[in-house]
């Protein structure tokens, strides 16, 4: 299930589904159904991320979809998997986000608001009890 934040946007935004967050999918998906063969997980994880990093999600979707698995539990996985991708493929249309110049991985934005956060919280002398500190966090993030 979505969280509010993402299904009720700015008029304005663009959301992007964090690249290496997408990727760590496919690695954690490969590490199950190629447990005992490291080269396969990594050539077929690769080959996945190509897919991926091109922004060819229906060929991804495709290529979970028609995997197939060796019991129930992975079969399961695959479907998840690919629902997600499907889910999200508005998101993770990564060569059209790189034209636009927006970044594709989440580690701006989250330096940001470290940077953000600890310029308010952090300054000498300040202790913050977690209701004072959510307070500003709060304030923060209306800016």
């Amino acid at each position: 299930m979505e969280s509010p934040a993402a299904t009720a946007p700015s008029p304005n935004a663009i959301q992007i589904v964090d690249l290496y967050h997408a990727r760590q999918h496919l690695w954690q998906l490969a590490a199950q159904l190629f447990a005992n063969d490291p080269q396969a997980r990594k050539r077929w994880a690769r080959w996945l991320e190509h897919k991926l990093d091109r922004g060819k999600l229906e060929a991804l979707v495709k290529t979970l979809r028609e995997f197939p698995p060796p019991n129930p539990e992975l079969a399961r996985l695959l479907a998840n998997e690919a629902e997600y991708f499907e889910r999200n493929a508005k998101r993770m249309r990564y060569p059209r986000f790189r034209a636009q110049g927006l970044f594709i991985g989440s580690g701006v934005v989250e330096a940001g608001c470290k940077t953000v956060v600890g310029a308010r919280l952090k300054q000498s002398g300040m202790l913050w009890t977690v209701r004072g500190a959510n307070a500003i966090l709060g304030r923060l993030s209306q800016i």
